[in-house]
């Protein structure tokens, strides 16, 4: 209770802001009051929130909070203190699906108490100030939470201010006498309120950002200040003055990880006149991550690499020291995350603002920006001068914001970041981003060519698709990516329908497992019902070139079998897309 008992004096020089910030409604201040011996006793900082094996202890422990508040609301005689207390206890119920959410909390709070009280003196009472820049680092990292707060903040106000905007579209229209005219009118109420505490969140947003940097730079300063006068009193050594030459409280400032063979030699290379340094080995032995909330992923953290060095110039009496920080870098522990942090690297490169500060960007941009950015990494990823059409890209519109039946420009229609790579495509079980990596992934390695030479007419939509081949004879087909697997190519073809007409069928995706096996234009040339590529070209022309082991007509005819095909649907008006 020592904390406690310390910091209940400050509260009453502390802003309400700044206390309503400290203990939120999910803890308020009678909580931290009556179980101040309690929550200290706890080892909370002995937890690690992404640990989910914690999470029954976790439960214990919430559990633990709310039978003692219960217990001081049955001994409490103030009738109101009891009513308020008993409220409280069941409130925080809250954390029940999610216990761990409640050790981040309590963590938080005391982390703060700490920062504002600083360390005790050796006589027992508070000092206002840190040795070592402590004091700016920790207000650093104050600030850094204060952030993730809002930003947690804007993400809730955005999901509840789609949702009220997407049930005001369902009643408007409705006549002043309508009994919904009402419910019409205090939506829309909302709807203007939600707006206005979203842009208040997103000025203060930005204030905190400023003031990270600041707090930044602070401590960045006191750095260097503290390195130079550890560098003096090593120079001062030499005549024997006393020199603690421990770097450890050096080492743990604006530093979040470990990494072992960090150091490499700065080559000249006289021909191009530049220098390099190669780190043959680097690895990183240990990570310290930042909180998360909600539904953030540790595939969303972004982190630098800090280079530095020091260059002697002849003449000179000081070396000049350089610093710089790299791309962003996420750091994964298995192979299965690389693409979703592929896709935060992504979206920071692609958007990301010049001089901004790091490692800031957009939640949302325009779809005219997203389409450079995808056909560009689409060109790159499979080595290919192609790039994707209009009507490739306008497909992929429909499918991020789900209109498929919708044919209007969608250049200036936001995208948001969980369009990309947080929600699930409805009806799948895989983001737009995982969906759209399989595409390049399958076409890098089993039909760049095919590709390159305009023989993949690519992502297609339904209604596209049926326009281009409802008057086609019976056999023409494309190939178009698929809809509903990962890293899959399908042929729509036009077939024969039972009642004597034509209907448009898809053949089973082919996976690159598929290709592996018998390659694409093999399987062309063994599916009797298809002869000729839209618009109208002979299949055997157009891909024997990637044809293998050919034999004559007759043969081959015997042979198609190998590689039969199963569709997958059939309609006569319109088509199932894969």
């Amino acid at each position: 209770m020592a904390l406690w008992a310390q910091m209940t004096p400050q509260l009453q020089y502390l802003p309400t802001q700044t206390l309503n910030e400290l203990y939120p409604d999910t803890f308020p201040l009678d909580v931290r009051h009556y179980l101040a011996s309690w929550i200290e006793e706890q080892r909370w900082e002995n937890f690690d929130v992404d640990n989910m094996e914690q999470k029954p202890q976790a439960r214990r422990l919430l559990d633990q909070m709310v039978h003692l508040l219960q217990e001081v609301a049955q001994h409490n005689p103030n009738v109101v203190e009891r009513v308020k207390l008993q409220h409280i206890s069941r409130n925080l119920s809250v954390f029940q699906p999610q216990p761990m959410q409640l050790v981040r909390t309590v963590r938080d709070i005391l982390r703060k108490e700490r920062h504002i009280l600083g360390p005790p003196a050796t006589n027992g009472t508070p000092q206002p100030a840190r040795e070592d820049g402590k004091t700016d680092v920790d207000n650093l990292v104050l600030k850094v939470l204060e952030i993730q707060n809002c930003r947690q903040t804007l993400h809730q106000l955005q999901e509840d201010l789609n949702w009220e905007k997407q049930e005001m579209e369902s009643i408007q229209g409705q006549n002043e006498l309508d009994p919904q005219h009402s419910d019409q009118v205090a939506r829309q109420t909302r709807i203007q309120q939600l707006e206005y505490n979203y842009s208040v969140c997103a000025k203060k947003r930005v204030q905190l950002l400023h003031e990270a940097v600041c707090a930044l730079e602070q401590c960045q300063s006191c750095l260097i200040l503290r390195i130079k006068s550890w560098r003096w009193e090593q120079h001062r050594a030499t005549i024997g003055v006393h020199f603690d030459d421990n770097l450890g409280p050096l080492q743990t400032c604006e530093n979040v990880g470990e990494l072992i063979n960090s150091t490499a030699i700065l080559e000249h290379n006289t021909a191009s006149k530049s220098t390099c340094a190669t780190f043959r080995n680097m690895s990183i032995r240990k990570i310290k991550r930042a909180d998360r909330k909600g539904s953030e992923s540790v595939t969303e953290e972004k982190f630098a690499l800090l280079f530095t060095t020091e260059i002697t110039i002849t003449g000179c009496e000081s070396p000049y020291s350089i610093q710089a920080i790299s791309l962003p870098v996420v750091v994964i522990v298995h192979g299965s995350q690389e693409i979703n942090a592929m896709a935060t690297i992504i979206w920071d490169c692609a958007f990301s603002e010049p001089n901004r500060i790091p490692f800031i960007v957009p939640e949302r941009v325009p779809w005219k920006q997203m389409c450079e950015a995808l056909s560009s990494k689409f060109m790159s990823e499979v080595q290919t001068q192609r790039c994707l059409d209009g009507y490739n890209l306008h497909f992929l519109a429909q499918k991020i914001f789900d209109q498929p039946d919708i044919s209007e420009d969608f250049s200036n229609m936001p995208v948001s970041w969980a369009q990309f790579n947080k929600e699930v495509l409805p009806g799948r079980n895989f983001t737009f981003w995982q969906w759209f990596e399989g595409v390049m992934d399958l076409t890098k390695k089993c039909l760049r060519d095919y590709w390159s030479e305009g023989l993949i007419f690519g992502f297609i939509g339904k209604q596209h698709l049926h326009v281009i081949l409802q008057n086609k004879p019976n056999g023409t087909f494309l190939l178009r990516f698929s809809d509903s697997e990962i890293g899959g190519i399908t042929i729509a073809y036009v077939g024969p329908s039972d009642n004597g007409g034509r209907k448009i069928q898809n053949i089973q995706p082919f996976t690159k497992k598929d290709l592996d096996s018998a390659g694409l234009g093999d399987r062309i040339r063994d599916i009797n019902c298809i002869t000729h590529v839209h618009p109208d070209l002979p299949k055997n022309e157009v891909f024997k070139k990637f044809f293998t082991g050919m034999t004559s007509s007759t043969t081959r005819t015997s042979q198609r079998t190998h590689y039969p095909f199963v569709p997958k649907t059939s309609v006569s008006v319109g088509m199932h897309f894969s």
